[in-house]
């Protein structure tokens, strides 16, 4: 009996662990109804830069700048939006531990983000315009890595 009742138990954890676990939600939805059909996925590289909005992507193979906003209700001109845009969390996470790494490794330059290549599923927020920088959200990312730089020492 005792037995039964550890399998049950066993049983009903293993069945708990199979169930998607829910991801965090979005502040700011990226893709919403509206602009669902527009998205796609492409190879970029991520950089911060100078200008409005700091965070851009270059779409590999082309001569395409994208520039990262949080989603489709931020204001394309709200300093904080285009400092800090929202982005998918396994990103995120990728930029914490980067930045973790490179103080660890005591890096004079830790909060300077080195360029970021990947697999982004990008929305498109504007049509794109041949000349201009299209603004875009960041759905999701896959198959990220960050592109390291030799400093030379100081």
């Amino acid at each position: 009996m005792r037995y039964a009742f550890v399998a049950a138990l066993t049983l009903c954890g293993l069945a708990a662990l199979a169930v998607p676990q829910n991801t965090a939600k979005r502040k700011i939805p990226c893709k919403t109804p509206e602009i669902a059909a527009s998205c796609y996925w492409t190879r970029g590289r991520i950089t911060c830069c100078n200008g409005n909005p700091a965070m851009r992507m270059w779409k590999v193979g082309t001569k395409r700048i994208l520039g990262i906003l949080s989603g489709p209700n931020s204001q394309r001109h709200d300093l904080e939006d285009s400092l800090h845009p929202e982005l998918p969390s396994n990103l995120e996470r990728a930029y914490e531990a980067e930045y973790k790494r490179r103080v660890a490794m005591k890096d004079p330059d830790a909060g300077d983000s080195e360029p970021v290549f990947g697999d982004f599923e990008v929305c498109p927020l504007e049509a794109e315009r041949p000349g201009w920088m299209q603004p875009v959200c960041i759905e999701s990312a896959k198959n990220i890595f960050f592109q390291r730089y030799e400093r030379a020492r100081r």
